[in-house]
């Protein structure tokens, strides 16, 4: 059974909806921790809100399948920054069970770049 449109719909959904619940944290609980790890970088604070775009609008972009190459390029930016300015201390770590540390924003980073290259599928609003 060859369905691409199917495959490439869950992905963007599980993406999508991954990042998304990060995002609604981060409404629910403000983005002060991510302030401080742009104050630690010598960064401007205010840039912090940045992080919505990357863990709420693209998500929401990425689940309704609306201009889906942007918002992969959303999501691989905002990885990148996340593991250049939170996670690079872990990156040739492990976890304590044994996996990489940074297998999460792998993903993260990972399944943006595939969607961005496989595109949307015929699965999503038109734009």
């Amino acid at each position: 059974m060859n369905q691409p449109d199917l495959g490439k719909l869950l992905l963007r959904l599980t993406l999508g909806f991954l990042l998304l619940f990060h995002g609604l944290s981060r409404l629910i609980h403000g983005v002060g921790p991510v302030e401080q790890q742009f104050a630690t970088h010598d960064l401007p604070a205010f840039m912090a809100w940045a992080v919505l775009i990357g863990e709420l609008v693209a998500p929401l972009m990425l689940i309704l399948g609306y201009q889906t190459r942007v918002a992969a390029l959303l999501v691989i930016v905002h990885m990148l920054v996340a593991i250049v300015l939170v996670h690079s201390h872990a990156i040739l770590k492990l976890d304590p069970g044994g996996g990489w540390a940074l297998e999460r924003q792998a993903f993260f980073l990972m399944a943006a770049v595939s969607v961005f290259f496989l595109g949307p599928g015929k699965h999503r609003m038109h734009s």
